[in-house]
């Protein structure tokens, strides 16, 4: 496959995804507005559509291999960034390098 086709054929999976989870929203939604009373199934909807899209967003950061990540958005994986220095490539995790005291820093694992 061309770069291309797999642009595609990765735009078309993720429209898809979108499109079921949009009907699966909306046909929950309809079945609880059909069987609830409506002053009380609006926030029922609400509360169920949120819910859904932390499932659907947590489902989706798995597969990218994200497991780490908080509810509301922090990424909670436990591993530590660490600097090198630029200038003598020292390993450390503060401001300034205590080698050579140089600022210049670049992110590694």
């Amino acid at each position: 496959m061309t770069s291309h086709t797999l642009k595609l054929s990765n735009n078309r999976d993720f429209l898809s995804q979108q499109l079921m989870w949009i009907g699966i929203s909306l046909v929950i939604s309809l079945a609880i507005s059909f069987i609830v009373p409506f002053p009380y199934s609006l926030p029922i909807i609400i509360g169920v559509f949120i819910l859904l899209s932390f499932y659907v967003r947590q489902r989706a950061m798995k597969r990218m291999g994200m497991s780490g990540t908080s509810m509301f958005g922090g990424y909670n994986s436990g591993s530590t960034l660490s600097y090198y220095c630029m200038n003598c490539g020292t390993k450390h995790n503060q401001a300034a390098c205590p080698k050579c005291g140089s600022k210049m820093k670049r992110v590694g694992s």
